[in-house]
């Protein structure tokens, strides 16, 4: 059980997210590949990543450099998670390049103690060798999370539509109780079910709090309780599906005036009710609508108690403004990956976190 304490200043220092942050999207997703638990709900991406890794350059440099120093397992290093990766995968990758040796060599030996690593861990106190880690961190980012960039991105911005929807509604007690089945609200104290017994206490510090899509089911807080609060929690889901190109069919049942209408609105967010009284229509009609966009792969749905919230997706929000045309990824370049003395071991490996 992790225990968050909060003072009263720390309810004005409570900040969402408003993006997948990309070096703990990183993390959890090394852990999905570590693991058959929860894989049922993120098979589509499981096949895809292990397409692009298994047999690779690429993967061969996963297995032995970032999964040995990123377990599934109750501690990791926090250096391989900085602040400054809510503003950015460089930003985040250069903080880890500029982590100070001492505070290194403190956290891997902290992993040499609770979960074992490989010998050529405690190199990354020097900074090349951390200049050559993060070269791996950006090709995996590259290859196996940016082609999924806009659907994480759709589902971290409608949990933070619902999310603010729901702080307005019911104020800071509804927000912390409404985030997981895992996390419960008993003022002054988040409980959260963890993998270790431990108290955190704000003192004033706030909390950031990061939806995640690779999170599955287990929020994940900072090792170090000294350092800014952060508390990674997953999106409500079931199975993730696989979003279709929309057909022509779909496309053409998009032309009509009221949905065109229906679209724009949903750009702010809107509940189904909401969007009925502003289109003129009964609730009935507006679900139609909804239906339509949706299964164009234009919005997302989620519902809340009672209430579905429709949120807008990244296609849809380029239906509204002019197409311009779309680019082919770049190959994933593995040319100057480091190379590493340690043994190879499964994607299949780790404890539960």
């Amino acid at each position: 059980m992790l225990r968050i304490h909060f003072e009263p200043e720390d309810f004005a220092r409570i900040r969402l997210a408003r993006d997948p942050d990309p070096l703990w999207e990183i993390v959890c997703s090394l852990h999905r590949l570590q693991t058959s638990q929860g894989r049922w709900a993120y098979a589509d991406w499981y096949r895809a990543a292990r397409d692009t890794l298994v047999g690779t350059p690429l993967g061969d440099a996963v297995r032995r450099l970032l999964v040995p120093v990123v377990p599934r397992a109750s501690y990791f290093p926090d250096f391989l998670t900085p602040q400054e990766s809510a503003d950015g995968l460089d930003p985040g990758l250069a903080a880890i390049v500029d982590t100070p040796p001492v505070r290194v060599a403190r956290e891997v030996d902290k992993l040499i103690q609770v979960n074992g690593a490989p010998s050529w861990a405690p190199t990354l106190t020097e900074r090349a060798n951390r200049e050559e880690f993060v070269k791996v961190l950006r090709a995996y980012h590259k290859a196996v999370i940016a082609p999924h960039h806009d659907r994480i991105g759709a589902r971290i911005a409608g949990e933070r539509a619902l999310r603010a929807r729901e702080t307005l509604d019911t104020g800071i007690d509804g927000l912390l109780n409404g985030l997981t089945p895992t996390m419960r609200w008993q003022p002054p104290v988040l409980r959260v079910d963890y993998v270790e017994d431990r108290d955190l206490h704000l003192g004033g510090r706030g909390l950031r709090l990061v939806p995640s899509y690779f999170c599955w089911r287990s929020p994940i807080a900072l090792a170090d309780n000294s350092l800014q609060p952060v508390l990674i929690y997953p999106l409500h889901r079931s199975r993730l599906p696989t979003p279709a190109p929309p057909s022509e069919a779909s496309l053409g049942a998009l032309l009509g005036k009221t949905r065109a209408t229906a679209l724009r609105t949903l750009a702010e967010g809107a509940t189904t009710s909401e969007l009925a009284r502003l289109l003129g229509v009964s609730p009935a009609t507006a679900t139609h609508h909804t239906t339509v966009l949706r299964d164009a792969g234009l919005i997302i749905s989620q519902r809340s108690n009672n209430t579905v919230l429709h949120t807008i997706t990244p296609l849809g929000a380029a239906m509204l403004r002019p197409v311009s045309p779309m680019g082919i990824a770049d190959p994933v370049d593995t040319t100057g990956l480091p190379e590493s003395a340690a043994g190879s071991r499964s994607f299949d490996c780790g404890r539960s976190t």
